[in-house]
């Protein structure tokens, strides 16, 4: 009865219905018979589910109908419950609960369910392939939902025995891949909504005529190219889905459908509509007609299409409509299609949407007095006809990214219009406002304005949203002609343009909320600022400030941006609003804070600093790497972040590096999933393989195997960019491959210009994806989403929308040169309002890619982008002989994944030569919240389930005089050139590049996390990333110093799968998330840092000791990883890491001892 498919993911409706869980005793049968043993039971929806294995759903699933059943107390055991179903064979399970709680918990939960009437059954999601026999035996069932499961025809449970149900009016059979139509349905003569979506049909038999109870029938996604003249009889049908067929033409039976009022026939093969047929079907209001390829709409005679109130013309092929003979037409939709000409009527025409078009003019007769809305953005007009100023009713008009050179003053002074959007235009002046309008929110971004209305403000008091970034504005007009204003503007974008300090700005703008004035020519603040009281945004970098402005004494003051400007010092007052949250003056050069300063600084959530820190060896060895990165994340106006990003300059052994960016748009889960394991995926392929589709086609579908249950119903766009040298040609030039799914984007900068690398697989913009999608049959709703879910056809994860939504993603490669300036990655958000010729600019002018970085995001935000957004930029420095890379003499071993950082605090002392610094070097961000580095370290490695290979493919060593010396981890291994830190191994996400907004709290909601105590402000106190990936090291030094060393080392089998390798004095052993490296020089110093000293000779959470005699050879880096167990972190396929050893030098020759002894008597040796 059921059907259990591993590899088809647990629904999420399924997991949303549950109502109690647990594993307790369990005995079936009232009998003595059958045994008592613990199995996970699940109270869900209207069933008991008991699972045939203890702590899983993957075996056998027992379900036991309730609804009319019965749940009572068993007195001869304490907390015991007996369950059994209705019907003359009833099955009964008992349950014995562990505690009172539990016990009265579910018995009031299921006498609940019990009571219930059996007039509506939900079995969907269940991978039932026939219904429950008791089920037949309630006459009252009404509702049966069998959606998502395999049901089948025959057998006792089988759809052939459906007619049994002698009430029921609706039945849900879509999903279940039927294809047949189950003629047996056809006697259920009660039945009055009927669901076959989805279930590849290509006819419908003669007996639907049957069902003359019918109102609804759904049979969308099948493979129907035409329909029974039976059907025309069903007097009552008022709802018909045919959408996603093979339909070439409107059916003719539907003329005789009077019922039917709307016409679904979206993603069907109809490429002529003629509106004579429309004209026959008097019934038909509302015709969806989207994505069919429509190319010709024709109009042959002059009869009125009278009754056609709404037209959805979506996504097709026309290039030209006229619709002038629909006199009735209220609503229009006809956006992303060749469109040159529309003509239309304007009797009661209130909607037209028709952006993404190339139109020049729109013609309407006559005015249409009752349109409110007209979309009209992403065409070709140089001019707006005449009558849209007649529009009297008219509330929103957006015009965006046309040709237009003026607007005309009739429209701006018209009583009804409240919102105008007329950004990227080449608009050189705004008319003035004659008198008093409603206007609400006003966006004149990217045209060529000098000036504004001089009576904009005190004429539009109405006026809540301004938008005049990327202009060319000196000054800003007065808010008021009088000591009083009565301006609601709350919202003022002033980014890109030429002020200055002398401009008039702000005055008695009581209400502005949020004032962005960054890119300007600003050398102060003005003072008038200090009057808006209700100000909690000030975003003002790269201008020229040199005097902190006196904002700080507003009381909703939340985020002060003045990063990018020439600040010397800050005065303060004596205490600061509570309600500050983040404060960003990185880019000051000669900024100067003392202790007092940073102590006022302490209660702040995000804190950004430039860092001094010295030149130290491990900066130095960063710099030879021929590129350079910065990022920034920010949320926006959403209260978490949903973007990551991957960082690695120096990635594997030689010159490479690996980058990536990952947009989870409303969750944060798999995006940080994605960061703390895409890496190190990528290094394990790059062991199999040197062909760029392979090696980046498996990176994308093992992460997407490894998101395990989080990638079941939740997803990711992801971009991944690896810098190499050719494997033919290790010492030649170098190459950039991208990969990537979903809308993340990269652009590469070249002599000036920008290079497209990635594709945007999102339905809209891909029309050979659009048509895959939809010859899959999948549902693609009204808003341009999958199933209602998501606009990407490619992702990482959303399993259960497969074969629709794939994880294959889009390859290339680009030789670089020295031409090549820069690498830009970013996010849907990003490149929605930022054209990847104003992003290169943008860094041009910057050069600098952390400040680049975060310029482009609050270009984005300037712009009117509320949603998360992310940015990387690399700058690469790319010369004809670079790198001189030749392969070495010795035979190297295989690369292995890429070490993790892990967060370690650590205090310098006085004597300390250099301090540990992050890679990107000079910002330090001082935040009270969990970076996004410490979610890696909470994930850990994820490719530790992938066998390494050293076969023939597995890539040499390559070093250069760029990269002379060997490291280990950042740290110089001994014989090798000196001690210092390495910051440029595989930091994912190094604190001090990163850029992120009040709006970032590093992406954790605020609601969701408590401060973190023990930051020091003072900047004493570092976060600094440690490698713990042991299997990327390559220790290529001398020979081992004792023969025990090579005893060890010959003797890697004693320890499984190789998890102990003993090298050049070093033992590397991965543990838990722990790395132990013996490497005397360095542990003195770091055993004086208390942060680490606390760590020698603990006991580990595996039960493993290091011992404190021997711990002056170890170091220890890491703590423990956390123990979390939601998730990803419960897929299968991860190892746990508390089944690995850690075995210290004095204890080898007993553990290999027992090893032996095991093995010798057959025994199972020790996990890893």
């Amino acid at each position: 009865m059921i059907r259990s498919d591993l590899k088809h993911p647990v629904n999420a409706d399924q997991q949303e219905r549950t109502l109690l869980k647990g594993v307790f005793s369990v005995r079936k049968g009232k009998t003595q018979l059958h045994k008592w043993a613990e199995r996970q039971v699940i109270l869900c929806g209207t069933c008991l589910i008991v699972a045939s294995v203890k702590d899983s759903l993957t075996g056998k699933m027992h379900i036991l109908p309730l609804v009319g059943g019965k749940v009572e107390e068993v007195k001869r055991r304490q907390h015991c419950l007996m369950f059994s179903s209705a019907g003359s064979q009833a099955q009964t399970y008992f349950v014995n609960f562990d505690t009172l709680a539990d016990f009265q918990r579910w018995h009031r939960q299921a006498s609940k369910v019990v009571s219930q009437t059996v007039s509506m059954v939900d079995l969907s999601c269940y991978s039932l392939e026939a219904v429950p026999e008791y089920l037949f035996y309630s006459q009252d069932i009404t509702h049966l939902n069998l959606r998502h499961n395999f049901m089948s025809l025959q057998g006792p449970g089988g759809l052939l025995n459906l007619p049994r149900f002698s009430q029921l009016k609706s039945l849900n059979l879509s999903h279940n891949r039927l294809g047949v139509f189950p003629e047996c349905v056809c006697e259920i003569l009660t039945l009055t909504e009927l669901n076959l979506s989805c279930n590849n049909l290509h006819t419908v038999p003669v007996q639907i005529g049957n069902l003359q109870s019918l109102q609804t029938l759904s049979l969308d996604g099948n493979h129907l190219s035409s329909l029974p003249e039976e059907l025309g009889g069903l007097s009552q049908l008022n709802c018909l889905g045919l959408s996603f067929n093979n339909f070439s033409h409107i059916p003719a039976v539907l003329e005789r459908l009077s019922a039917v009022d709307k016409l679904a026939m979206a993603g069907n093969r109809v490429e002529s509509l003629e509106l004579c047929t429309l004209a026959r079907m008097s019934h038909l209001k509302n015709i969806d007609l989207r994505l069919n390829g429509l190319r010709w709409v024709k109009s042959e005679s002059l009869e009125a299409v009278s009754q056609v109130t709404q037209l959805d013309l979506r996504d097709n092929c026309l290039d030209s409509l006229d619709l002038s003979s629909i006199c009735n037409l209220e609503t229009l939709q006809c956006q992303r299609n060749q469109l040159g000409t529309l003509t239309l009527s304007g009797f009661t025409l209130r909607m037209l949407h028709a952006s993404s078009n190339r139109l020049t003019t729109v013609n309407i007769y006559p005015v249409p007095n009752q349109l409110t809305h007209m979309e009209l953005s992403q065409n070709l007009l140089e001019y707006l006809p005449d009558w849209v100023c007649d529009c009297r009713k008219i509330e929103m008009l957006d015009v965006t990214h046309n040709l237009l050179s003026e607007l005309p003053s009739r429209l701006l002074n018209s009583l009804s219009l409240r919102k105008l959007l007329a950004g990227n235009n080449r608009l050189q002046r705004v008319p003035d406002l004659l008198d008093h309008v409603p206007l609400e929110a006003l966006d004149l971004q990217h045209n060529k304005l000098t000036e504004l209305p001089e009576s904009l403000f005190y004429k539009a008091l109405n006026l809540k949203y301004l938008n005049v970034s990327a202009n060319t504005l000196e000054s800003i007009p007065p808010s008021s002609q009088s000591e009083e204003s009565l301006s609601t503007l709350q919202e003022l974008y002033l980014t890109g343009n030429s002020l200055n300090e002398n401009c008039v700005l702000v005055a008695k703008l009581e209400l502005l909320e949020e004032l962005n004035l960054s890119g300007n020519k600003l050398k102060t603040i003005p003072s008038t600022v200090s009057s808006c009281k209700r100000l909690h945004t000030l975003i003002a970098h790269s201008n020229h400030i040199n005097v902190f402005p006196e904002i700080l004494s507003l009381p909703e003051i939340k985020l002060v941006d003045l990063s990018c400007n020439e600040l010397t010092e800050i005065q303060l007052p004596d205490s600061l609003p509570a309600t500050l949250q983040e404060l960003d003056l990185t880019g000051n050069s000669s900024l100067m804070l003392e202790h007092k300063t940073l102590n006022l600084f302490s209660h702040i959530t995000t804190l950004k600093l430039d860092q001094k820190s010295t030149t130290t060896a491990g900066d130095s060895l960063s710099a030879s790497t021929p590129w350079n990165h910065g990022y920034s994340e920010m949320s926006g106006q959403r209260n978490k972040l949903c973007v990551s990003v991957l960082t690695v300059d120096r990635f594997g052994d030689g010159v490479e590096a690996c980058y990536g960016i990952f947009d989870g748009d409303r969750n944060e889960e798999v995006p940080r999933l994605l960061q703390c394991t895409m890496g190190d995926v990528l290094c394990e392929e790059l062991q199999h393989s040197s062909i760029d589709s392979v090696y980046m086609c498996n990176t994308f579908l093992t992460s997407h195997r490894k998101l395990g249950m989080a990638g079941q119903k939740l997803g990711a766009s992801a971009l991944l960019c690896y810098i190499h040298h050719e494997p033919s040609d290790p010492g030649g030039h170098l190459s950039l491959t991208v990969a990537n799914v979903g809308t993340c984007q990269a652009v590469l900068c070249r002599d000036g210009r920008p290079v497209a690398l990635s594709k945007v697989y999102s339905l809209e913009n891909c029309t050979e994806e659009m048509e895959r999608v939809k010859v899959s049959k999948a549902i693609i709703t009204e808003d341009n989403k999958v199933s209602g879910v998501t606009c990407c056809s490619r992702l990482l994860g959303c399993s259960y929308l497969s074969p629709w939504v794939l994880p294959k993603p889009w390859v290339h490669t680009e030789p670089l040169c020295s031409q090549d300036e820069f690498l830009i990655l970013g996010n849907r958000a990003l490149f929605e309002r930022v054209s990847y010729q104003e992003a290169v600019c943008t860094v041009q002018a910057v050069r600098d890619p952390r400040a680049a970085a975060k310029k482009l995001c609050s270009l984005a935000q300037s712009y009117g982008c509320k949603d998360n957004i992310g940015a990387v930029v690399v700058s690469l420095h790319i010369g004809e002989d670079s790198c001189t890379c030749e392969p070495p003499v010795s035979t190297a071993e295989p690369r292995g994944p890429p070490p993790a950082p892990v967060p370690v605090s650590v205090t310098p002392g006085p004597a300390d030569p250099a301090t540990l610094s992050s890679s990107s070097g000079g910002v330090s961000e001082f935040n009270s919240e969990t970076s996004a580095s410490e979610v890696g370290s909470e994930a850990g490695s994820t490719a530790s389930d992938e066998h390494q290979s050293s076969g023939p493919t597995s890539r040499p060593e390559r070093r250069c005089s760029l990269h002379p010396a060997t490291t280990l981890c950042g740290i110089m291994v001994p014989g090798s050139g000196g001690a210092g830190t390495h910051p440029g191994l595989f930091q994912r996400q190094p604190s001090c590049a990163t850029f992120s907004s009040n709006q970032s709290d590093n992406g954790l909601d605020s609601d969701d996390e408590a401060p973190l105590e023990g930051v020091i402000s003072n900047g004493s106190k570092l976060e600094v990333e440690v490698d713990i990936h042991c299997c990327a090291f390559q220790l290529r030094s001398g020979a081992p110093e004792s023969p025990k060393d090579l005893d060890l080392e010959k003797r890697g089998s004693d320890y499984p799968n190789g998890k102990m390798r003993r090298q050049n004095s070093v033992v590397v052993s991965a543990t838990n998330g722990c790395l132990l490296a013996v490497c005397g020089r360095e542990i003195t110093d770091l055993k004086k840092s208390p942060s680490t000293s606390s760590l020698f000779g603990k006991k580990l959470s595996n039960g493993s000791v290091v011992a404190p005699e021997d711990s002056h050879n170890l170091i220890e880096v890491a703590l423990e990883a956390p123990k979390k167990k939601s998730g990803y972190f419960t897929a299968p396929a991860q190892q746990d890491p508390e089944d690995q050893l850690i075995v210290p030098p004095s204890l080898e020759q007993e553990v290999r001892e027992q090893l032996r002894g095991q093995k010798s008597r057959g025994g199972p040796g020790p996990s890893s």
